[in-house]
């Protein structure tokens, strides 16, 4: 049955890098992580498949995960190459999402965004400050730049076999989207603070779940506010409120333009 999403090859960084994570867990001597050091896991030793799946069905706070991937970097830094494979191996199922979210719409790439992300997440995992705070989220930020300058790449490689030769200006409102955002903060239809929310996420490279644990709020809260800007935006883009002079919009026109 044909289906419209990825199907991974074998070859892939990713799944290379699973392959060797399951070698280096499988019994009889699978690779065994002290997690008593780490305030808010369970105080015992257990294989590295384990943690795994204890973080996957658990939520810990960003002092607990700051910490074990504190430890996880140091071993990879300091015990040598199986630590390595290790800390990836923990690694892979958030990695994993990260590279289909970035080549979503980019399917004959999505090999050099796994070798990217993968690559991004290791240079991180090696060389990152390991003091300060959400250590998780700035590897994970690495990991999705890294993968995501694969897909920019290709954005301007070709164009179009239909483009005309010719020169006409582009129908209004135009321009890079930035300026459309600031067009609407102009008129007072939305926030700076939502403009740059949409700017970051849409156009950007930035991760809504990044940005939300960096505000104290949850990705559902942001998602939110970032769909009420939008619709305002889209709203007044079709009224051709953006193209015309801008002039400033009550609290109440704001409100029905939503």
């Amino acid at each position: 049955m044909a289906t419209t999403t990825r199907t991974r090859t074998a070859g892939t960084a990713l799944t290379t890098a699973e392959k060797a994570f399951e070698l280096l867990t499988c019994e009889p001597a699978p690779l065994v992580f002290d997690a008593r050091p780490v305030p808010g896991l369970p105080a015992t030793t257990m294989p590295l498949d384990e943690l795994r799946q204890l973080l996957i069905f658990e939520r810990y706070d960003s002092d607990t995960t700051d910490e074990l991937w504190r430890q996880l970097a140091h071993h990879a830094r300091e015990w040598g190459p199986a630590w390595v494979v290790g800390a990836i191996g923990v690694a892979l199922p958030a990695l994993t999402r990260l590279a289909a979210k970035i080549s979503r719409g980019h399917v004959r790439h999505a090999d050099d965004v796994d070798s990217e992300v993968l690559a991004g997440f290791l240079q991180a995992l090696r060389t990152a400050d390991l003091a300060p705070p959400r250590l998780w989220l700035r590897l994970c930020w690495a990991a999705w730049r890294a993968g995501a300058t694969v897909v920019q790449a290709d954005d301007g490689e070709e164009l179009p076999t239909d483009l005309s030769t010719g020169s006409r200006s582009p129908r209004m409102p135009y321009g890079h989207p930035d300026l459309l955002l600031g067009r609407a903060v102009t008129a007072g239809l939305i926030s700076a603070e939502a403009a740059e929310l949409i700017s970051a996420t849409r156009f950007g490279d930035a991760l809504i779940e990044h940005l939300a644990a960096e505000r104290g709020v949850t990705a559902s809260v942001l998602r939110m506010r970032r769909r009420r800007a939008e619709r305002i935006v889209a709203a007044a883009v079709s009224r051709g409120d953006l193209s015309s002079p801008i002039r400033s919009f009550s609290r109440r026109e704001t409100a029905m333009a939503a």
